[in-house]
């Protein structure tokens, strides 16, 4: 069975493995848009607040005791506000906004989209790759002391709570687990260096003319029921 060329790759990463500089890097290198915060600000003009606003709602769930109010005020006989889903901004109406900016993005192609979901939301497209980016702890806690000496002696708590917390919301609004093999076409350690890592995720989308014929042919969608 023939399939589409890559026109997507999106890179799901954990906090410190540089996955975020990979993805800046490979939408350099093969020209395409990146889309990382830009996802942010698009949500943002689309729910017409401000983009530091959206950025609060970033790769977050709202506080349980949100949650539960907001299905209260859904199945009480007397909400107690008059406003329908599409006026509240939240960190649900972030994420669907966010969903939007992705398959819209998709459908443009040509493109490198950072986190936030998008191996989920593209998971059943055709000519999108998926990319996880991991690293070692202790090439996380360097990176992070790197970049936050003054918490560094809160570095493996704070690596892990960003990880946390980006696993729940693509639990919470895609029903899938974050780190799930089965959604990413490549895992690549970060240890191997961005050069490495660009050569191989062009190599294996069929992006590099040295590429075998044939493999982009090879490249099917990710996870089930696709």
């Amino acid at each position: 069975m023939m399939h589409s060329p890559i026109r997507v790759i999106t890179v799901e990463r954990e906090y410190g493995s540089r996955g975020g500089e990979f993805a800046h890097e490979l939408a350099t290198r093969l020209g395409w848009r990146l889309l990382d915060s830009e996802l942010v600000a698009g949500a943002a003009k689309a729910a017409g607040v401000s983009p530091e606003l959206a950025a609060k709602f970033d790769e977050r769930l709202d506080p349980w005791y949100y949650r539960y109010g907001k299905v209260f005020w859904h199945e009480s006989v007397y909400p107690l506000t008059g406003l329908s889903d599409d006026q509240v901004f939240d960190s649900e109406r972030m994420l669907s906004l966010i969903r939007q900016e992705i398959l819209d993005a998709a459908k443009v192609g040509n493109c490198v989209l950072v986190g936030r979901g998008a191996a989920c939301a593209l998971a059943c497209q055709p000519g999108c790759f998926h990319v996880f980016v991991y690293a070692t702890s202790k090439a996380k806690r360097d990176w992070f002391i790197k970049a936050f000496p003054k918490q560094a002696q809160q570095a493996d708590q704070m690596l892990a709570a960003f990880d946390k917390r980006r696993a729940a919301v693509i639990r919470k609004f895609y029903q899938q687990e974050w780190c799930s093999r089965g959604l990413y076409h490549m895992l690549l350690n970060s240890a191997m260096g961005i050069d490495a890592m660009i050569t191989a995720a062009e190599a294996a989308a069929g992006l590099r003319s040295s590429t075998p014929e044939g493999l982009v042919s090879q490249i099917g969608p990710t996870g089930a029921p696709c």
